[in-house]
């Protein structure tokens, strides 16, 4: 394992005093039949603007900000992280694409104050947004440097041996070990991956999973693409979550709008791996969007909706534009939810004010690229 992925496995951040007053507690719960170390964790109470005696309403966010230098990771650029692999020729002509996934266990910040000790793919969550075309084959290197046995289950078509579930092929690998997995990308779609070891929802909720995107072999339409992750976390292991989001960390899209311009096409490759709840759901603001179920088809399966739900495992492509120059909220539509971390703000600016826009939430002209080059053939 190279020394930067050994520091990120090993580290623990101390939990500071609580964040404006929070109060902070240890809490732990016997799972598979004893208490695990690591989750015995300190964590504090969000703190919410226009908080009254423990309630606040739909305009309340979490107080203060993440230190996305300190996870290792940002929300807002997990949005256009496309890991397009390395890329090269195989034997019989075929694009090859190979990448490399590490397993380890990092604690992460999730909302201010609050960390969570997370099981992790390349040190975040979620892990790193796999991306390729159809019919390219695809060769994962799979190394485990936690301290449980973990797998890679992809979504798609490939053999058994390549399944990543226990007592199959190769079943889970354990600490230490490592295994490849290889198998043409199909259908083309938007789909995930994830730990599919047992426990399933602990590795799940812990945070092991991550998106998997399949191009059409034609590709798509000019857009400027995101990939939203909904996920939750159950900060103090009773089987409920206490903190929700988008790209792991609540709130963070209403502190830092994502920036859009008037009039572009706008695909959101959305995902649900929530665990505990049945249902999750997004709801978009001042405007309607297609939705294309799984993306693999490239005609809408829906068209003209504001709102489309989603059981855990199940993804989607949404498309629309915005008409008029603000900001427009998205939000899961269970409150519950939204209060707890799953709402955020598209900020639609007309194209002369774009760069303002990339400043005020610290962005460059990288993040722009980057926003556009999957639809625009920006494979490498």
């Amino acid at each position: 394992m190279n020394r930067q992925l050994a520091r990120l496995f090993s580290r623990r951040n101390f939990l500071r005093a609580g964040v404006g007053g929070a109060a902070t507690v240890f809490t732990a719960k016997v799972l598979d039949g004893a208490v695990h170390a690591q989750d015995i964790v300190p964590t504090a109470t969000p703190v919410y603007e226009g908080d009254h005696n423990g309630h606040q309403g739909m305009s309340g966010m979490l107080v203060g900000a993440v230190d996305h230098a300190r996870n290792g990771f940002d929300p807002m650029q997990m949005l256009v992280d496309w890991d397009y692999g390395t890329a090269s020729t195989s034997p019989d002509g075929r694009m090859l694409r190979e990448y490399q996934i590490d397993a380890g266990e990092v604690e992460i910040e999730i909302a201010p104050g609050i960390f969570f000790p997370a099981w992790t793919y390349n040190a975040r969550v979620p892990g790193p947004t796999i991306r390729c075309r159809a019919g390219d084959q695809l060769r994962v290197n799979f190394a485990n440097y936690g301290s449980h046995p973990h797998t890679i289950h992809f979504h798609g078509f490939h053999t058994a041996e390549m399944d990543g579930i226990p007592g199959v092929g190769r079943g889970e690998i354990a600490p230490g070990d490592s295994f490849t997995y290889e198998f043409e990308a199909e259908p083309f779609g938007c789909h995930m991956y994830h730990c599919h070891a047992t426990p399933l929802k602990r590795h799940i909720h812990k945070g092991m999973y991550g998106a998997f995107i399949i191009d059409p072999p034609e590709g798509r339409s000019p857009a400027r693409e995101f990939m939203m992750m909904m996920n939750a976390f159950d900060t103090n292991f009773d089987g409920g979550n206490e903190i929700y989001a988008v790209n792991t960390v609540g709130h963070e899209f209403m502190r830092r709008p994502i920036p859009v311009k008037v009039g572009e096409t706008i695909r959101v490759y959305l995902l649900n791996i929530v665990e505990f709840d049945l249902i999750n759901s997004f709801h978009i603001h001042g405007n309607f969007f297609n939705y294309y179920d799984t993306g693999t088809t490239l005609e809408p399966t829906l068209r003209m909706v504001d709102t489309i739900m989603q059981a855990q495992g199940q993804r989607g492509i949404l498309e629309f534009s915005f008409r008029w120059p603000g900001k427009f909220m998205f939000h899961a539509h269970v409150s519950e939810f939204a209060e707890l971390g799953w709402m955020g703000f598209f900020n639609a600016v007309e194209p002369e004010n774009w760069d303002t826009a990339l400043a005020e939430a610290g962005l460059d002209a990288e993040w722009d690229r980057k926003g556009t080059q999957g639809s625009a053939g920006g494979q490498s």
